[in-house]
């Protein structure tokens, strides 16, 4: 299955049980979510479970003894379990109910390895049963037949060799209906692209082993998904925290299907910004340093709750100071700036990060984004900068940049990048986006790890010099501008136009003696 294929499939199958949540009262409520996002975890787990057993290396090997001797990456289901298997059972007359009994048996199957803990310490199962989420029990049932027809009519099979994110698109193709009920700021989705390019520019091939990768504001997990497949999934330990139920669902799937089960329990729901939960295993005083850190904060959001709180900082994480509550437009904060802090705070002496801002930060000349860049530039820190184009994301026209930070950087020289002007315009379900093609991403990829100047899109600037220009790190004040090449002489050129001037001027002067001498003649 290409992606294009699963693409549309995803969409297909989203759009059914979304006709289905209208049909039965739940359209656009806070439970419609849920229960799509439960139907898509465990469609994805069977479809899973059916692929490795039917690639087994042992063919007599029964489905019964493959699931209890199946690694952790795979998630364990009985035969009764399975969709086509709940399929044929759908006019039964409690077939919610059997259903649901299903769902609690897979959780108990799978309790040891695919619950997740939110930050009180709560222990969240994979699924909850659906009578839970209908008031109405007299469409209890008719929620469970049309949800296992929805889920057996659609296949996903091989699709899981490469590993990518399964659910960025799942999540961006409901976050514009979902993203309402909330306000809260996980819910913000990255392109694969730009989850791509920020993995390959931020891990240069060195042969690693056992380091963490760390996203303070991970929503569905597409940069941490990038970063993993790239560095190697044995190679490496996942670590999230959100403060959305939503992307956390997804993400934990995301895991399990990208063979990274073993990270599971390092997904922690939760507020980041006022209670992290990753600390120092021997100091709980102490946040906890990771190798690898990806992010793409929100730019604006309404925290105004949590600032006096923050004051107190007690993990010693925003030395550049807290953002204002605007008077008039509190959702306006930048509360970006604190998750950055937050991330220079967690990186380890030798981290790497790359972090999504929106670009007026690297032109400021004041304020806290001015002391945070101060403290890259100041301890040579900052790798490099990458401007890219407006509309990169469909649910904000904003222009973004990508900030690279390596604290074992061994020259003192910045890369940056402009990149605002690649990209093709495109009208997507979503809404208009800028979409790059393989060979812009390539470009920039290539630009950045080689070094690369080019006129008007690229330079390598000395820290130096950023300093002396009040510490900014906007590629347009370095790049070199193109001369363009005049096919005529410019002296030449400029005495003609003097000339067709003059001339024309005399003209003028001839044309008003005329018309003054015949007015003169008509009034006398």
């Amino acid at each position: 299955m290409s992606i294009d294929e699963y693409l549309n499939k995803i969409k297909k199958m989203i759009d059914d049980l979304k006709a289905m949540s209208s049909d039965l009262g739940l359209a656009n409520t806070g439970d419609e979510y849920k229960i799509i996002s439960e139907l898509f975890t465990y469609k994805f787990l069977n479809d899973k479970l059916l692929y490795e057993f039917a690639k087994r290396d042992d063919k007599l090997e029964t489905f019964e003894d493959f699931v209890d001797f199946a690694p952790i990456n795979i998630a364990k289901m009985r035969e009764e379990h399975l969709v086509d298997s709940l399929y044929q059972l759908q006019n039964e007359k409690n077939f919610h109910q059997i259903l649901d009994q299903a769902f609690v048996e897979v959780n108990d199957l799978n309790k040891d390895i695919y619950t997740v803990e939110t930050v009180t310490g709560q222990r969240k199962n994979l699924f909850e049963p659906l009578g839970r989420y209908i008031r109405d029990h007299d469409k209890e049932l008719a929620l469970a037949k049309r949800a296992i027809n929805i889920m057996a009519e659609h296949k996903f099979t091989n699709i899981y060799e490469d590993g990518f994110d399964y659910f960025s698109s799942v999540f961006e193709y409901l976050i514009k209906d979902y993203n309402k009920d909330s306000g809260k700021y996980a819910e913000y989705f990255t392109p694969v692209s730009v989850a791509d390019i920020i993995a390959e520019v931020l891990y240069d091939d060195t042969p690693v082993k056992n380091v963490s990768v760390y996203d303070p504001a991970a929503g569905s997990g597409t940069l941490l998904l990038s970063m993993a497949n790239k560095i190697g999934t044995n190679k490496c330990s996942i670590y999230s925290q959100d403060i959305s139920q939503k992307s956390t669902q997804f993400l934990r799937i995301n895991l399990i299907l990208n063979k990274l089960v073993h990270s599971l329990p390092n997904v922690v729901e939760g507020d980041t910004l006022l209670k992290p939960d990753h600390l120092d295993e021997e100091d709980s005083d102490r946040l906890k340093k990771f190798d690898f850190i990806v992010s793409n904060p929100p730019f604006k959001t309404d925290f105004s709750n949590s600032i006096e709180t923050l004051k107190v900082n007690k993990y010693d994480r925003f030395f550049a100071g807290l953002p204002n509550i605007p008077n008039k437009n509190k959702s306006g904060m930048a509360i970006y700036e604190t998750f950055i802090q937050h991330i220079l705070a967690t990186l380890s002496e030798k981290g790497k990060a790359a972090i999504v801002v929106p670009t007026g930060f690297v032109s400021a000349m004041s304020g806290i984004p001015q002391r945070i860049k101060m403290e890259l530039v100041d301890n040579n820190w900052l790798k490099g900068v990458i401007h890219m184009p407006s509309n990169i994301f469909a649910n904000t026209g904003t222009s973004v940049s990508i900030i690279f930070i390596d604290k074992c950087k061994e020259d003192d020289n910045v890369m940056l990048i402009d990149g605002s002007n690649l990209g093709t315009k495109k009208k997507l379900d979503e809404g208009q986006r800028t979409v790059l093609n393989e060979e812009e991403r390539f470009k920039l990829i290539h630009t950045f790890r080689n070094r690369i100047k080019e006129e008007e899109f690229s330079t390598y600037v000395h820290s130096d010099d950023i300093k002396n220009n009040n510490y900014s790190i906007s590629a347009g004040q370095y790049v070199e501008v193109k001369e363009e090449v005049l096919d005529f002489n410019i002296n030449e050129r400029l005495r003609e136009i003097g000339t067709a001037i003059l001339a024309y001027q005399e003209e003028n002067s001839k044309i008003d003696k005329e018309v003054f001498k015949i007015l003169q003649e008509d009034f006398k």
